[in-house]
């Protein structure tokens, strides 16, 4: 608009064409925002997780966040503190929060003006002198602004829920980083007890064989448990180790940070599963990859009309034109320049458009219907894992443990000899790693139906070996 009026040789074309656009420039004028797109993606956090996240865009930022994660980290960590944890400390996410800078820069840069072009030219023939001077401007480039910003617009709306995603996709892998770490810390604590009855099944063998009360066969099986105790309670630490460094992970600690506790056992399974009425209609509600599908798929339209309607125009500048002689009056006029669509009418162009928007539709109806199949299967997996979970704690633990204080009374008369207390209490090992692993499933599958309603889940499939590798077999 400046430019307009400084040049005041141009004809009335020039000043019908400022008039036309001098709204477009007023309302094109973008600005960065306060929070770079940051409090969507905190409200998505307070929203779905309950939790506070925030964007360490400086060094003053750190200390206070790593005195919090320091007072989390002084007592046994719960679930909800490890992935508090998790979202202040881990630094992958602290990383994508800077794609929200990244697309916002480039939605400020899409609703600039495009700058003017200026030349200036001195010639010299004989006594005469010749100045050429011209300023141009990209009309097209001012047309195409509004479409343009707002192309930009949708990309920063999309990137916006992708960083959301990367945040709740973080929360989900650290809960079910804490029950796989804590299921593992379980395992071992009762390997270990499997262990230390082991040592005495073994000496009391060793006794028995001494005094020939036991014959090889009977000593062989006693040491052949111990072994497999042994090599089962190695196992279990191996997976131990593998669980918590993986939450180690997740979290971003570090140095005398990685010393936490975690609770001795997991929590209890809750009276009732939930019950969440139509889980498919929540999904297509809440899911924000289909909201950023369908979204992506209205800017490749708008895309679309935009290649349609600048097709035949690639290239269009107006400038103004002043020309000075030595010996002559100041020359004064303006030039425009078009591309002329001669050779390439841009029909290539269109197509690729076209192309692209089917290519987003049906993209966006596969993620439609596998977001429908993938919060079936969370859910249903939900279901059975608490049905599984509450059956080993309703049915098989304590039919176990009433068989145990059987056998114990009847060792108590003297009716069983130790040796077969010790084999009934080898008989219990599988019963009670199943009943680790199912709670441990069902926790694992409550964090997979919660994030299958809110994005794509990284569904969880029960582990086809015990959680710590551990060989039920059992040797009377």
């Amino acid at each position: 608009m400046i430019i307009f009026r400084r040049l005041r040789y141009l004809d009335n074309v020039f000043k019908i064409t400022a008039f036309v656009l001098t709204p477009m420039l007023l309302g094109a004028c973008t600005t960065f925002s306060k929070d770079g797109g940051f409090s969507d993606v905190e409200q998505a956090a307070r929203q779905h997780l309950k939790k506070d996240i925030v964007w360490q865009r400086t060094g003053s930022e750190q200390g206070p966040i790593n005195g919090r994660v320091g007072e989390l980290l002084k007592s046994p960590l719960s679930v909800e503190d490890a992935v508090q944890v998790a979202l202040l400390n881990n630094q992958g996410l602290q990383a994508s929060f800077y794609e929200l800078g990244i697309s916002e820069s480039e939605f400020v840069q899409a609703g600039r003006l495009p700058n003017p072009g200026f030349s200036f030219g001195r010639s010299r023939q004989g006594e005469n002198i010749e100045i050429d001077r011209s300023v141009s401007f990209n009309i097209a480039r001012l047309f195409m602004l509004p479409y343009l910003k707002q192309m930009e617009q949708h990309r920063f709306e999309q990137t916006k829920r992708d960083v959301t995603m990367k945040m709740l996709a973080l929360a989900s892998e650290t809960r079910k980083a804490y029950y796989m770490s804590v299921a593992a810390d379980q395992s071992v604590l009762y390997m270990q007890q499997v262990k230390r009855a082991a040592d005495a099944g073994g000496e009391l063998a060793k006794r028995a064989a001494a005094a020939g009360n036991f014959n090889k066969l009977q000593q062989a099986r006693e040491q052949a448990f111990y072994s497999e105790a042994v090599l089962n309670l190695a196992r279990a630490e191996q997976a131990q180790i593998r669980n918590r460094e993986k939450l180690i992970r997740l979290m971003g600690l570090h140095g005398a940070q990685t010393t936490f506790s975690l609770p001795a056992r997991l929590p209890d399974l809750p009276k009732t599963p939930e019950e969440m009425g139509d889980v498919e209609q929540i999904a297509m509600t809440r899911r924000l990859d289909v909201q950023a599908a369908r979204l992506g798929t209205a800017q490749l339209a708008n895309n679309l009309g935009l290649s349609k309607a600048t097709r035949f125009v690639n290239v269009l500048e107006v400038g103004g034109v002043r020309n000075s002689f030595s010996d002559q009056a100041v020359q004064r006029g303006y030039s425009v320049s078009l591309e002329l669509p001669l050779f390439d009418w841009s029909d290539a162009r269109v197509a690729k458009a076209e192309a692209m928007y089917m290519q987003a539709l049906h993209r966006t109806a596969e993620i439609a219907v596998n977001a429908r199949s993938e919060v079936r299967e969370s859910y249903q997996i939900y279901r059975s894992s608490y049905d599984i979970a509450r059956h080993f704690m309703d049915e098989i633990v304590p039919l176990k443990k009433r068989v145990s204080e059987e056998n114990q009374l009847l060792y108590n008369g003297m009716l069983m000899s130790v040796f077969d207390l010790l084999a009934d209490a080898r008989a219990q090992i599988s019963s009670v790693n199943g009943a680790i692993e199912a709670s441990r499933d069902f926790w694992i599958a409550q964090s997979d139906l919660h994030m299958s309603v809110l994005g794509h889940p990284a569904i969880s499939s029960a582990p086809e070996a015990n959680i710590s590798g551990v060989t039920t077999s059992v040797v009377n």
